[in-house]
């Protein structure tokens, strides 16, 4: 067969690290997950690791790792957050691509992509190579080959950068339509034919010549098809999906041809809730109705080498008609806003930052060659580092770029100027530039590393830079009119996150008063180890004094610190940290303990205020995880004391209240409210139980029934999702527990009653698997084994109300 079908998924989200700390922080929008790359994972990445076959009554009948099967590429930082925070869907996108290269001939499914998103046309020659470079290496530790093609951010294309591709080693690369000029056909025909106006063939690859000599080859994905999937409605159907792109061959060409589209990876599932679904139903029919065969680019480009020759369109990328404009101008591309919203502020938010990098880069250069004659070689190779930050490998890596040993304050200042250059080109992550407002998340992230350069500038060289960058944004106005501009969002939404090792022993210091600390402990990216704690409590006062060293685990900087902290009770702290002799700390620590021992506050209070006089720190200082859970901590006995006397209103007044409510009288809106709180609380309380307990739950559904009332839906759904997770993974590691899965129906059956969206996904798999490899065993026994029959009774009625059919085998049907 002729034909052939590649389904090109980009699956990325930008970095969302707090740059001081390696850890994305909590992302209320997100909500109820904990951040977005969580949600999207869920939505999206772990959907189409176990996607979903239907049969035609809607029941599943299969579950398949759609990665395996089409062409992707995730991003490295992306990647690097789901190794520790999603292992299970991180092995999951590796083992498809090792399943992959059995499927297509020794080609993987997988591709590299360039490392942290920059737009390469707009990045200067030595951030191109890093990039690129970089990208290459995370892909090689992930999936312990060399990657074959790359993908460049937004498709965003110029000669030089696919010169160094091809340098590195890569063979291909994936364009928009409209980024292809003219093309040469074969070697026969001399002229050349413009193809500009998005006139390419987009089924066959195509050789670009490069300034260099070397040439790289070009995939231009169907540029329709693509658009119907992302924004017609194409994934509403997956027969649909699978005909649209098997209709686009030629029928007149004898010759090998490939369909092709590229989108992000996120419209099957996150875009286009059920995407993934229609992606794997597409792919199923593709396969059992011969209509094409399944391939990746490597594999057709082995199998079909280009014979046409074609020129690019330069500064070009998929997503702004423009070029590249959307990352340096108001071109009109945007994501929507308020009328008269506009984005002047992305020309000087990218001015001030290439001024930030035309001040640090000659700083970097100058300073680490008194420690190696190639700092941007060393550039190159800090990826080893940033892969493995074990202590053992940064001895490792200094020594073999500096080629001696090493003081303690010489590593430190190696890693500070290799971190410093790291968030000098996060801070050109496109996101920054591609939605609507600066005050946006992805705007304040980059400005945050940029924030982290300006601090690792003045560490190594004592150059102040700030006060040039905010000037700088000044520039940058905001559509919001309290926001002002670039200048003012840097300081109130990008300053506050700013960490150094006093804020960390500030940190640990008010968090050590809720959470007894072994004597050396992880906090982030740093580590802390206690040099000497001392707790004094006196009802709800609380004195915490001590002295404990932190170490950054990404510079390898350390610091002796001392720090005492006085909490009031509720949100009232009173804290302060520094670098205190021995003597003076001794001093402190006695004065201050025995003036809260005799109840002397005051006195407290004013020696934390003499000793740390410009060091001081308060709840607001800690990081915004533990700020949370502190603030919770200490709500809880406020929103007991609430509910403590909503619940005596709605007891001593539900008859009253009952009577209104049958004979269709509206309550008082203040006891609708009691009510609403009650019974939300308590339909919480049951559902995060470890143990739910069923008689109280059908009290509590049938109580919903009888009250017209707002439900927490969000927060309902996603509690009894979690339950059943959890109940059925322990009915797997269990399976002979009747009483287990009876008890998981009789749930399942009580929250239809309340109509919520419940996401089954885990509760489904766990059922699948238990399908395929305990069922078939029980069912043979269930004709003489009356216990036998019972679990198979009720295992089938479970599979029945989770929309999974274990009985029949894989059929063709709609999805």
């Amino acid at each position: 067969m002729n034909r052939f079908v590649c389904i090109h998924g980009h699956f990325y989200q930008p970095p969302r690290e707090n740059p001081w700390l390696d850890e994305v922080e909590v992302q209320d929008s997100a909500y109820p997950y904990h951040d977005w790359n969580e949600r999207v994972t869920a939505e999206c990445y772990a959907r189409n690791a176990a996607a979903r076959i239907l049969d035609n009554n809607r029941r599943i009948i299969d579950i398949v790792n759609n990665y395996s099967k089409i062409s992707f590429n995730f991003g490295p930082t992306l990647l690097s957050w789901m190794q520790i925070k999603s292992p299970e869907i991180y092995a999951a996108v590796l083992e498809a691509d090792r399943v992959s290269q059995k499927q297509f001939s020794g080609h993987g499914s997988a591709l590299a992509q360039v490392y942290n998103h920059m737009i390469m046309p707009l990045a200067n020659t030595r951030d191109k190579r890093t990039q690129i470079i970089w990208g290459i290496k995370d892909f090689e530790s992930r999936f312990k080959r060399k990657p074959e093609g790359m993908w460049l951010a937004e498709t965003a294309v110029d000669l030089e950068t696919l010169d160094l591709m091809a340098e590195q080693g890569i063979k291909f690369t994936i364009l928009a339509p409209r980024q292809a000029k003219r093309i040469k056909q074969g070697d026969q025909e001399m002229l050349w034919r413009d193809v500009s106006v998005a006139k390419v063939d987009p089924r066959v690859p195509y050789r670009c010549y490069l300034p260099s000599g070397r040439q790289m080859a070009i995939f231009f994905y169907d540029g329709p098809i693509a658009q119907g999937v992302a924004f017609e409605g194409l994934l509403n159907n997956g027969e649909q999906f699978a005909r649209r792109l098997t209709e686009d061959f030629s029928a007149t060409n004898p010759q090998p041809q490939m369909v092709h589209i590229a989108t992000d990876g996120e419209t099957y599932g996150h875009h286009h809730k059920f995407g993934d679904m229609a992606l794997a139903y597409c792919l199923h029919y593709i396969e059992s109705n011969q209509l094409a065969d399944l391939t990746i680019y490597g594999e057709f480009l082995e199998k079909c080498p280009p014979i046409n020759e074609v020129e690019i369109l330069e500064n070009s990328s998929w997503s702004c008609v423009h070029g590249v404009e959307r990352w340096r101008s108001d071109c009109g591309c945007s994501t929507g806003g308020q009328p008269g919203w506009n984005q002047k502020w992305r020309a000087p938010l990218r001015s001030a930052l290439d001024w930030l990098r035309a001040q640090i880069d000659p700083l970097y250069e100058a300073q680490m060659k008194m420690y190696t004659p190639d700092p941007w070689a060393v550039r190159d190779r800090y990826i080893e580092v940033i892969l493995d930050r074990s202590e053992q490998n940064m001895a490792k890596f200094l020594q073999s770029i500096t080629g001696r040993s090493l003081r303690e304050d010489e590593k430190t200042q190696i890693l500070k100027l290799l971190e410093m250059q790291t968030n000098g080109m996060f801070m050109y992550t496109s996101c920054g530039w591609f939605f609507n407002e600066i005050s946006g998340i992805e705007t304040v992230q980059i400005l945050k590393y940029a924030a982290r350069s300006i601090q690792l500038a003045r560490d190594v060289a004592s150059i102040g830079l700030e006060d040039g960058f905010i000037t700088r944004l000044e520039e940058a106005v905001s559509n919001i009119p309290e926001l002002k501009d670039g200048a003012n969002i840097y300081r109130t939404m990008v300053k506050p996150s700013v960490v150094d090792l006093t804020r960390v022993a500030a940190h640990y210091a008010m968090t050590s008063l809720f959470e007894k600390y072994p004597a050396v402990t992880d906090m982030y990216s740093y580590t802390v180890k206690s040099e000497q704690y001392d707790l004094k409590e006196a009802g709800r006062l609380k004195l915490a004094v001590g002295r404990a060293t932190v170490k950054s685990k990404d510079t390898l900087e350390y610091a002796s610190i001392c720090f005492a902290v006085l909490h009031l009770g509720d949100h009232n702290f009173i804290g302060g940290v520094d670098y205190l002799k021995g003597d003076e700390f001794t001093k402190m620590r006695t004065q201050m303990t025995n003036a809260f021992l005799e109840s002397d506050i005051p006195s407290v209070i004013g020696f934390i205020k003499d000793y740390f006089k410009y060091h001081n720190y308060s709840l607001w200082h800690l990081f915004k995880q533990e700020q949370q859970q502190i603030l919770n901590q200490v709500l809880g006995s406020t929103m007991d004391d609430i509910e403590t006397s909503f619940r005596q209103i709605f007891d001593h007044h539900y008859p009253l209240m009952q009577i209104k409510n049958e004979i269709s009288l509206p309550l008082p809106r203040m006891l609708m409210t009691v009510v609403e709180f009650i019974l939300n609380r308590d339909i919480s309380n049951v559902l995060e139980a470890e143990d739910v307990d069923i008689n109280r739950f059908k009290q509590l559904v049938d109580e919903m029934k009888r009250w017209s009332f707002k439900r927490d839906h969000a927060n309902f759904s996603f509690l009894a999702s979690q339950r059943i997770s959890t109940l059925m993974k322990r009915f797997s590691d269990h399976p002979d527990n009747i009483q287990l899965m009876e008890k998981i129906i009789i749930i399942l059956e009580l929250l239809a009653q309340l109509s919520l969206d419940l996401d089954l996904w885990e509760a489904q798999n766990t059922y699948f698997a238990m399908g395929r490899k305990i069922y078939p065993d029980i069912q043979s026994q269930a004709g003489t084994d009356e216990l036998a029959g019972h679990w198979v009774k009720f295992f089938e009625h479970l599979g029945g109300i989770l929309q999974v059919n274990i009985t029949v085998p894989v059929a063709v049907t709609k999805a």
